[in-house]
């Protein structure tokens, strides 16, 4: 396949210097003969009917060198660049592309991000805002509150595992194991005994001897749901004054005879007001990280 596209690659060249005017001379060194490395590939030159020589090398090494000297004209290209010491760029560029593909995965379900939207988003229902603040700002505020509670998890995680691995000290197997523990450590105290109890049941398989013996598959559910359920907890209780507002606002516009005036658009300013004098949003935000201390 290289040997291929070189080939393509040195037809490109050649008409772009044809249709540029090019007409320095390619020497007739050899004729066309071999595979695989040193593969010499036989071109047109531009002045009349005269031929030359491509050279193809994937160790960087000229196989006619002595053959064709300095000569000017003469094209090499050269594909590869010796032996590679530890993981190419090609299985770098993979694995990081599949990182890329399960990040907001991950995100979701081994961090802090699901409780945190989750009441954001329960703080707006209960304002009754509708869109405001707009989802791109929840998402922005839960994603930078997220990486400052788990700042201590990603920094461990990057001079334990990350750091070691690119400068070639540990293998890909043992950088992966020592970011896993560190996402399980936080994940396990975060997630209720009950709930860890109940995927176990559920998984069928042999009672564990230790939380280092729960598999992510039986953790990583385990966590969600206590994430879920502690939210919940959160926004039932961040729920409580704004409904007692609502009720207000309906009893006196009962009392009025303004039954045809919605409650809401009455209960909204007073809401928001509320909302703006106990400085709502520093107590939501310090309530949050509190709750992973």
């Amino acid at each position: 396949m290289i040997v291929y596209l070189a080939r393509l690659a040195v037809l490109v060249v050649l008409s772009l210097s044809a249709a540029t005017g090019w007409t320095a001379e390619i020497p007739n060194v050899v004729e066309v003969g071999g595979a695989g490395d040193g593969e010499l590939v036989n071109v047109d030159s531009t002045e009349g009917n005269a031929t030359g020589a491509a050279i193809i090398t994937t160790d960087g090494n000229d196989p006619i060198g002595a053959l064709a000297g300095d000569a000017p004209g003469r094209i090499v290209i050269e594909v590869g660049g010796g032996e590679r010491q530890g993981t190419s760029n090609a299985v770098k560029i993979l694995l990081l592309i599949t990182v890329l593909s399960v990040a907001p995965a991950f995100l979701m379900l081994m961090t802090s991000f699901t409780r945190i939207i989750i009441v954001l988003g329960f703080v707006r229902r209960a304002l009754g805002t509708q869109t405001l603040p707009p989802n791109q700002v929840l998402l922005g505020l839960s994603l930078f509150l997220t990486l400052f509670v788990m700042a201590p998890q990603f920094q461990a995680i990057n001079d334990e595992a990350l750091q070691p691995y690119l400068r070639e000290e540990i293998s890909e197997q043992v950088a992966l194991d020592r970011a896993t523990n560190e996402i399980r450590q936080f994940m396990v105290r975060h997630t209720r005994k009950s709930d860890l109890a109940l995927f176990i049941n559920i998984s069928g398989g042999e009672r564990p001897e230790s939380i280092d013996d729960v598999g992510f598959l039986v953790l990583v559910p385990a966590f969600i749901t206590s994430e879920l359920k502690t939210a919940f907890q959160m926004g039932f209780i961040i729920f409580l004054p704004f409904i007692v507002i609502d009720l207000v606002i309906a009893a006196i516009l009962m009392a009025l005879g303004m039954m045809m005036l919605p409650p809401v658009m009455i209960s909204l300013p007073f809401k928001v007001l509320l909302f703006v004098l106990v400085d709502g949003w520093t107590l939501l935000v310090a309530s949050l990280v509190a709750s992973y201390a």
